[in-house]
This record gives C-alpha cells, sequence and structure tokens, in this order.
C-alpha cells in the first residue's frame, strides 16, 4: 500500500518551484488591481493548508483538463488561509482547524470539509526502521514538553520491548507558521496529557516549550530527513513521499495501530458531520480499536459577500472533486466525504448564501 501511495505521491510536496510561480502570479495579480471576480470565469485562487495541497493539487490538474479552469492554491498554511480569505484577497481559503459558527458569522464567512486525513510522528533515529518505534500520546506530550530528552528514556523503552534504543538526544521538530497541521496536534496532546492543555493547549499557533520550527509540513519534513535524533508531526501524505519513519500509535481503546486510510475514517465514522453547525467538528482522539488517534481533516472557507460568480467557481470545483474526485483522495491516502456529508454540503451552500449549484 506504501508503494502504491509513494508512486502516486512522488510530484507534490516538493514541488517548490509550483508553488513560487503560483504565489507569484496571486502577487501580481494583487498588484495590478485583478479582483477575484475578474479571474472567476477562467480561474480560481486559492491559498491556506499545506495538509490538503496534495489533494488540491490532483484535483486541480484534473479538473483543469477536464473544464480549462484552472485551481491555483498557495500552500502556506491554515493561518495564512484564514488570513487571506478574511482579506478577500482569495476565492477560498483552507484551514485544518475549523472556525467556530460565531467566528464565521461575524466575519461573514462559511466553511465546509474536505476530506479525512491523518498525521503521525516520525522520527529520525539510526537503525530504527519505519512503524518499529511504538509511541503514546502521554509519551509524546513528555518528549514536547521537554521532560523526555533521550530516545532510551524509560517512557520510550516501556512501550518497545526488545527494541534497541539508542542513548541519543532526542531534537524536537515543529510548526514555525499559523498551522491547522499543529491545531490537530495539539488538540490530542491536550486531551491526553493534562499538563499539556494547561501549559501549551491547542491552536494553530502555540508557545512551544522546546524545539525547532519548520515552514509547512514539508519544512518539518525536511528538518527530521537532515537531523540525527529528530521527531515531528507530518500529514501522512508528505510521510509517504519522503519516506519517513513513523511510528505505530496507542489509541484511545488502548491499541497499538498503524496509520491508515482506514483508521483515518474510523475516526471520521465516530461524528455526525450533517448535524454539526457549519460542520465544527473535532476528530482527534476518537474511539475504536482500529482508529488512528491523531485524524484530521481540511475545510474550505468563502466568504458570503464574494462575488457570486467566484463562489460557484469554487463550489463547482469542489462539488467535482466531491463526485469524481474519490478515487484520487483515496491513492494518496485522503478519506472521501460519505454522500450524506456531500448532500449536507450542498443545502449548506444554498442555506447560507441564497444560491447553490
Amino acid at each position: 500500500m506504501r508503494e502504491l501511495l509513494k508512486k502516486d505521491l512522488g510530484r507534490f510536496s516538493k514541488n517548490v518551484g509550483r508553488r513560487m510561480l503560483v504565489g507569484a502570479g496571486m502577487t501580481l495579480a494583487c498588484a495590478f488591481g485583478c479582483t477575484v471576480a475578474a479571474y472567476a470565469a477562467s480561474s480560481i485562487t486559492g491559498a491556506g493548508s499545506t495538509w490538503v495541497y496534495p489533494l488540491v493539487a490532483k484535483w486541480s490538474a484534473a479538473y483543469q483538463a477536464k473544464t480549462g479552469i484552472q485551481v491555483n492554491y498557495q500552500s502556506i498554511g491554515s493561518g495564512g488561509g484564514i488570513a487571506q480569505i478574511k482579506a478577500g484577497t482569495v476565492a477560498f481559503g483552507a484551514s485544518d482547524m475549523p472556525l467556530k459558527p460565531e467566528e464565521l458569522r461575524a466575519a461573514g464567512l462559511i466553511q465546509f470539509p474536505t476530506a479525512v486525513a491523518g498525521e503521525d510522528l516520525v522520527y529520525n533515529i539510526p537503525g530504527i526502521n519505519a512503524l518499529q518505534l511504538v509511541l503514546s500520546g502521554p509519551v509524546v506530550a513528555d518528549i514536547y514538553l521537554g521532560k523526555v530528552k533521550k530516545w532510551n528514556d524509560p517512557e520510550i523503552a516501556k512501550l518497545n520491548p526488545g527494541v534497541k534504543l539508542p542513548s541519543m538526544y532526542i531534537t524536537v521538530v515543529h510548526r514555525s507558521d499559523g498551522s491547522g497541521t499543529t491545531f490537530t496536534f495539539c488538540d490530542y496532546l491536550s486531551k491526553v496529557s493534562p499538563e499539556w492543555k494547561e501549559k501549551v493547549g491547542e491552536s494553530t499557533s502555540v508557545a512551544w516549550p522546546t524545539g525547532v520550527g519548520g515552514k509547512g509540513n514539508e519544512g518539518v519534513a525536511s528538518y527530521v530527513e537532515r537531523i540525527r535524533g529528530s521527531i515531528g508531526y507530518v500529514e501522512y501524505a508528505y510521510i509517504v513521499e519522503n519516506h519517513l519513519a513513523d511510528a505505530r500509535m496507542m489509541n484511545r481503546d488502548g491499541k497499538i495501530v498503524a496509520p491508515s486510510l482506514k483508521g483515518f475514517q474510523d475516526a471520521s465514522a465516530h461524528v455526525d458531520w450533517t448535524k454539526a453547525q457549519d460542520f465544527y467538528v473535532i476528530l482527534p482522539y476518537q474511539p475504536g480499536p482500529d482508529t488512528w488517534p491523531i485524524a484530521g481533516c481540511t475545510w474550505q472557507i468563502l466568504r458570503k459577500n464574494a462575488p457570486k460568480a467566484s463562489n460557484l467557481t469554487v463550489m463547482k470545483f469542489f462539488d467535482w472533486g466531491f463526485e469524481h474526485g474519490q478515487q484520487m483522495a483515496t491513492s494518496i491516502a485522503f478519506g472521501p466525504l460519505p454522500p450524506s456529508t456531500v448532500n449536507a454540503i450542498k443545502a449548506y451552500w444554498k442555506s447560507e448564501l441564497g444560491y447553490g449549484l
């Protein structure tokens, strides 16, 4: 399964040149006073989550081939995506942290989910292969709090009998930018560690007790690749693409599980998207014997007062992804939303915007 994912993901998160071109194009458009509406007929611009970048890139290439409409997406982190959609400089923003209904109302925004995925802890430990290391939430919290400093610490050794752990200092790697991946990770740690919740908490940006910061999922992945003894949290697609060694985790039911699309979808199965106001759902640390504990989702955000043509172009793109992009999503370990949720999203568009597809 991983080899298939590696082959399919090979052209995504390290495509720095493409991202720079997209960013430059957006900057030039703004410099010449172009509005989002002016491009609604032939292209749309979005920005935000690095987590969802592989999926948007895959969908956009296929959608352009089918319709001729170009989707320019700038992978800048969820915090940047929220800021840009609030400023009205893009047609849609993407965030891995859902905005609360009251914040959406205050800013004149709506949001809807895209696909379910997961993140895992990756490491660079000499002699320790992928999925050989087992970690638990409390141990990860203690590592990121700076309390567990070496890989052969008794807390880690207890989870890994028979594994020869080196007496090597741990280098913690975290995100340096505003990140929904950080929110998902910190929300998980807040649920498994009272000390983490009290001292650090959960948000797109937190005051890290220790470690070095990398920009984007790709930045964290790159640091972990280069730094011996390091650990970082990364969205699963980047783990597969970069051939990173990742951990098995103890889930809420006390079972040791490996990250998988089924595990991400099992987490989503425990929530009812159709009954959540503005699709405000938090996925980490759901129950279930096979559930992956650090599952998450990306939400797309639109402005209610954006030109109708612009919003309709965005809606048509994601509707195409929901209807025709499921196989592409699963090929890179993104779990498609169930039909009931897709129908609820379409009804939500119409009720919140006053128009639909």
